[in-house]
């Protein structure tokens, strides 16, 4: 009865189309209203246990940095340098576009932002140098999604949260299944460019161009060295990382490119603050949401469930890829690594699955949903770019791109050294 409750609350409000959080915390207290064991007040307590942690405290701080880099210039000289570096491949200025999202994605984990940072600029480019803007919409909205897979991503800070996870072995677990996402989508722009070499421009090669980018680049550059060299290093935790982060990002955009003004620092300040308020008000609900599911030992139930249908982890993983890309489609990324997240974990340690491994699985499989309709916030992000539609990004070309992203998500999932090879090295 708790049960049926707990999640015929979440799903009727959000039928409803009441906010996500408000969805969790609704499922959260019907329940506990219901099961008359707990009083009321014990959720209360818990919408601020549940945020009161340092591991979240890095989520501001990289959505601060992220808005910071966006906002110095950083995104021009990105584009410029994954222009001259790929632009002279058939469909090279889309492999560059995605190129580009790839190196940002390492500055501000945020699928959105990095949609937006790199779309800005590469999007009237492509059009520009022939490309469709169908093709040109969907690749940006697509390759956007690499924001949560290479690190640092905010989404991965989440699932360590509520998993007790290492931040630091998701951000390194995250590197080569970001780079196989980004190959597998440079294919199929490949393929793009061969089919329309003459309608499309190219960048001749200049390694003097290279360089000269490059060099213009290198504030970016660092940015991720510094941020990952320094949590292996042990001088600085991943939690402080992300106010160095912060501190870098100030530096580079007043102090080197000069393209941060003072007066700009307040639009960054807001804009972040907005989305930061947002992550972490889904994580308090949510608190309540897991509170009931402990108490009624849902997490355990479903991992014998599973268990006993899957057999073995392939079977499980199949499983698990299928339900989440599903999940993916219809709910907010945090939303849904708070929600499942912790009802798999059982399973994931019966089946004898690393849990960073499993991490990433999971943060690969909701990234992918950021760029699916009906919610993929990408597809929405990406169509303001050009004042479209929705269903201007949602065509051939996105759903090649979506398939090209689901055979990396198959070799990240059943070929674990693209995962554990660099934590294990780092370890």
């Amino acid at each position: 009865m708790i049960t049926a409750a707990l999640f015929g609350g979440f799903l009727i409000c959000l039928f409803f189309s009441v906010p996500i959080a408000l969805c969790l915390a609704g499922g959260g207290i019907l329940a506990t209203f219901i099961g008359g064991n707990v009083q009321l007040l014990v959720c209360a307590q818990k919408v601020f246990a549940s945020i009161d942690s340092f591991t979240l405290m890095a989520i501001p701080f990289f959505m601060i940095a992220g808005n910071l880099m966006s906002s110095g210039g950083i995104s021009k000289r990105l584009c410029n340098f994954a222009n001259a570096l790929i632009g002279w491949i058939p469909g090279g200025l889309a492999c560059a576009s995605i190129l580009a999202c790839m190196i940002f994605g390492a500055l501000s984990g945020s699928p959105t932002a990095t949609t937006a940072a790199i779309g800005g600029i590469l999007v009237p480019a492509l059009i520009e140098n022939g490309y469709s803007k169908k093709f040109a919409l969907s690749t940006i909205a697509v390759a956007g999604l690499l924001g949560t897979i290479i690190p640092p991503s905010t989404i991965m800070i989440t699932y360590s949260s509520c998993t007790d996870a290492s931040i630091g072995a998701m951000f390194m677990g995250g590197v080569l299944p970001g780079l196989a996402l980004g190959t597998c989508m440079m294919v199929i722009a490949v393929i793009y460019g061969v089919k329309h070499t003459d309608t499309i421009k190219k960048t001749p090669f200049s390694l003097r161009l290279v360089g000269r980018t490059f060099v213009q680049g290198i504030g970016a550059f660092l940015m991720p060295v510094i941020i990952l060299g320094g949590i292996y290093t042990g001088i600085f935790t991943p939690t402080e990382s992300a106010a160095i982060a912060c501190i870098y990002g100030l530096i580079v955009g007043i102090f080197f490119y000069k393209e941060l003004k003072p007066i700009n620092l307040k639009k960054v300040l807001v804009d972040s603050a907005t989305s930061s308020a947002m992550v972490m008000i889904i994580i308090a609900c949510a608190g309540i949401f897991g509170m009931v599911m402990t108490r009624e030992q849902i997490p355990a139930k479903v991992a014998g469930f599973l268990i006993s249908v899957a057999g073995n982890k392939y079977v499980f993983l199949l499983l698990v890829n299928i339900m989440l890309l599903i999940v993916g489609c219809f709910l907010e990324t945090t939303a849904a690594i708070l929600i499942i997240a912790p009802v798999l974990l059982p399973a994931v340690s019966a089946f004898g699955i690393n849990p960073i491994h499993f991490g990433i699985i999971m943060c690969v499989n909701l990234a992918i949903g950021c760029a699916t309709p009906p919610l993929g916030v990408n597809l929405y992000v990406a169509a303001g770019l050009t004042h479209d539609k929705v269903d201007m990004v949602i065509n051939k070309h996105l759903v090649y791109y979506i398939l090209a992203s689901i055979v990396a998500l198959l070799a990240i999932t059943y070929c674990e050294p693209l995962v554990m090879f660099l934590p294990n090295l780092m370890a």
